[in-house]
């Protein structure tokens, strides 16, 4: 099955880390990009994980999951080892709204994380559907090479025209020669 694209405000909302380890530090590492409203609960928390909570305000339970440690919250991470645990959690938060995001188990993930590059207000999204995950990190990989680090600067002044400038055809039509000479530019 293939998964349905989709770019979501999160900032907002509130996002459960279930696990300490290593993929759960990888998991925090790109939810941080997107939002501060995180909590983990997890029995052991490796460093770099520490180091992450420590470094953005991150709320932590150290202690095992409970039923029930769902309720309030709008997404859930589950990173551990046990896929009891993950298949636990998503029936829980089935009858819910709550989206959940079971690591290495798509049997028990409502999305899954693609592998993306982020500059500025550009956000680039790669995706397998789950079935190679390495492919998807290396294309990511070919891909931050090609798109340059001034794209966040050339998207933040296209941000500032928008507010100065009345909609129309000539806006437009400005904005997109704009665009073809900045690829002129940077895109060779």
């Amino acid at each position: 099955m293939s998964y349905f694209p989709m770019f979501m405000d999160i900032h907002r909302l509130k996002v459960l880390v279930v696990g300490g380890g290593a993929i759960a530090t990888e998991k925090l590492e790109k939810l941080v990009d997107f939002t501060k409203e995180i909590t983990v609960i997890a029995l052991r928390i490796e460093p770099q994980a520490q180091a992450l909570i420590e470094t953005h305000g991150i709320t932590v339970y150290q202690r095992a999951y409970e039923t029930g440690d769902l309720e309030g919250f709008d997404i859930a991470i589950v990173a551990t080892d046990t896929v009891a645990l993950h298949k636990e959690i998503y029936e829980e938060s089935r009858g819910s709204r709550i989206l959940v995001n079971s690591v290495d188990n798509t049997d028990y993930c409502d999305f899954i994380f693609p592998s993306y590059l982020k500059r500025g207000d550009l956000t680039i999204a790669f995706s397998t559907g789950g079935t190679s995950p390495a492919f998807a990190k290396q294309i990511r990989r070919h891909f931050e090479n090609v798109i340059p680090d001034s794209v966040g600067e050339f998207l933040e002044k296209m941000k500032a025209l928008r507010t100065t400038m009345p909609k129309g055809k000539e806006r437009m039509k400005y904005f997109d020669t704009l665009v073809s000479e900045y690829f002129q530019k940077y895109f060779k």
